[in-house]
């Protein structure tokens, strides 16, 4: 690293008054979970392209993620998905996580992908299917206990495609039942996040289709239910930052699921669409960091930042660091907004000028501050670059093809 650029950039902060030690401390502190499904083999429902080294079973994807997390310094769990990754021994994967300095991140099940739940799930007309359904629930905080997993991540496709197809109340109470019934079953320790999805699979309808609707169900089950903030679940125009600020101050945003959205659910690398987006949730979250109320900030610190997209035709661990770095990236700029700047502005009515306290802070370069971060932490400058010429990449292809998938 120059000491020179660092040096610039020190001095350029202090005479806006920033604190980079504060700043420093905040970016080390920083976790992001990285998903067992994001090491295999996935893509869209077009078309998954099988790849070479993918990891067989989940014991090699927590052996991926310790790569990304050893380069970067910031993923230290890793979020799982069941079946994908059930195994026999839920202890037996704990511990081999543990043996690579990560522990098991959110535990997801899986309502989607079984024949018997094409017309839905938790919500279906069927007895008999919602009760297997919510086993499965059940079955999953049983996992979380072995694990030591503190968050149920939960989403649903359950909706229908065509009006009448479904009786949306009784869905909807349905929903809540088998919520319930798992929220019941959790330890005190544990986390429902609740996710939400406008549209797709379900075209008509789907039956939490926002945040206001998981934010009811969250409100209804208790204090250990949250929202979950997917960033490709909003319609075309949605102000997702307006959304996160809300949540926050109603104490209830649980955690993200970080992905880019150009279009609907693309599941593409968080921030290769728009950053400035990213930036822009950060600051909220930032921003509510220094909040008075202790409840704000208590909720701030507690967000759980997850990783969930699709790496169907980029090299699996190569796109996971790309996708953590954008999000350390656009962090470290939100930090360096002046919300002083920004409030006086506010207050003496001055539109541009507040606009402009926050677009500059977007606009800084902040490699030289990264740089220094991971430099105080024992880091490799440029991740990237570490792997890439590291040789696990060229080594794990004696997995061949055709390993774990969705």
């Amino acid at each position: 690293m120059s000491d020179r650029a660092y040096a610039l950039f020190e001095e350029q902060q202090k005479a806006r008054g920033i604190d980079l030690d504060q700043v420093k401390a905040k970016l080390k502190a920083l976790k992001i979970e990285t998903p067992s499904w994001g090491y295999g083999d996935s893509g869209t429902r077009f078309k998954v392209f099988r790849k070479e080294g993918v990891p067989r079973d989940p014991f090699e994807k927590f052996e991926d993620a310790a790569q990304v997390h050893r380069l970067t310094g910031l993923c230290p769990s890793v979020a799982i998905h069941i079946p994908w990754d059930k195994v026999d021994d839920y202890g037996k994967l704990r511990r081999h996580a543990e043996s690579l300095g990560l522990s098991v991140g959110a535990v997801n099940p899986n309502l989607f992908q079984d024949d018997e739940y094409m017309l839905g799930s938790v919500t279906n007309a069927d007895p008999a299917i919602r009760r297997r359904a919510a086993d499965h629930l059940l079955e999953c905080v049983d996992i979380a206990k072995e694990t030591g997993s503190r968050d149920l991540s939960l989403w649903f496709a359950d909706g229908t495609n065509y009006p009448g197809q479904g009786d949306i109340r009784k869905r909807k109470a349905w929903m809540l039942e088998a919520l319930a019934g798992m929220y019941k079953a959790m330890t005190p320790d544990m986390r429902m996040l609740i996710e939400y999805k406008c549209f797709e699979p379900a075209f008509y309808h789907t039956d939490i289709a926002d945040w206001g609707m998981a934010y009811n169900f969250a409100l209804k089950l208790g204090p250990q239910a949250e929202v979950l903030v997917d960033t490709g679940h909003h319609l075309q125009g949605a102000n997702i930052e307006h959304i996160v600020a809300y949540l926050i101050d109603e104490k209830r945003l649980g955690g993200f699921h970080f992905n880019s959205r150009k279009y609907a659910d693309d599941d593409l690398i968080v921030g290769s669409s728009n950053p400035y987006e990213l930036f822009l949730i950060f600051y909220q979250i930032v921003n509510a960091s220094i909040d008075p109320d202790p409840g704000i900030r208590s909720t701030v610190d507690n967000i759980a930042y997850m990783i969930d997209q699709s790496h169907n035709i980029e090299a699996k661990i190569p796109a996971m660091i790309r996708s953590v770095l954008n999000v350390q990236t656009q962090y470290a700029k939100a930090l360096l907004v002046d919300h002083a700047e920004v409030e006086r502005a506010q207050l003496r009515g001055d539109v541009l000028g507040a606009e402009d306290a926050v677009r500059r802070a977007f606009e800084f370069d902040v490699t030289p501050l990264l740089h220094a971060v991971r430099e105080e932490q024992g880091l490799p400058l440029d991740p990237m670059r570490a792997y890439l010429e590291s040789g696990y990449g060229s080594g794990i292809l004696a997995r061949g093809k055709g390993g774990a998938s969705w």
